[in-house]
């Protein structure tokens, strides 16, 4: 975790001069409350938080499990799309998540042990 601090705290301080010489901030009007809010989400939820779930992660399920999790990115952003922004939810979107999913089992390692398990079960019982 203090890794991670340093890195998004020296990054940033490193992106400072830059910003403020490229983007001028200081030329623009001093934006509203609502826009303090957005980017105090952005930075405690978007980023905070998910620095800390993603190294939670990383500490109990190993990195292996962690870059399957990543996976899922592209399958929640659809969903909360959906629910939230109302997108209308497509075929190929339905396909893309069967994919990824497919991928996850079958990098997960425990879907064809089962399936050979099974399969050798019926065989030794003579059910085919």
């Amino acid at each position: 975790m203090v890794t991670a601090t340093g890195q998004v705290t020296a990054s940033s301080l490193i992106l400072l001069p830059l910003a403020l010489f490229y983007d001028q901030p200081f030329a623009l009007r001093i934006p509203g409350f609502e826009i303090w809010l957005a980017i105090l989400g952005l930075a405690v939820i978007s980023t905070a938080f998910a620095y800390i779930l993603y190294f939670r992660i990383l500490s109990t399920a190993g990195a292996t499990n962690l870059l399957l999790v990543t996976l899922l990115i592209p399958v929640s952003a659809t969903l909360l799309g959906t629910a939230i922004l109302g997108e209308q939810l497509e075929l190929k979107h339905m396909v893309g998540m069967g994919l990824i999913s497919i991928g996850l089992l079958t990098m997960d390692g425990r879907l064809f042990p089962a399936i050979l398990s099974s399969a050798k079960k019926r065989q030794a019982t003579g059910n085919h």
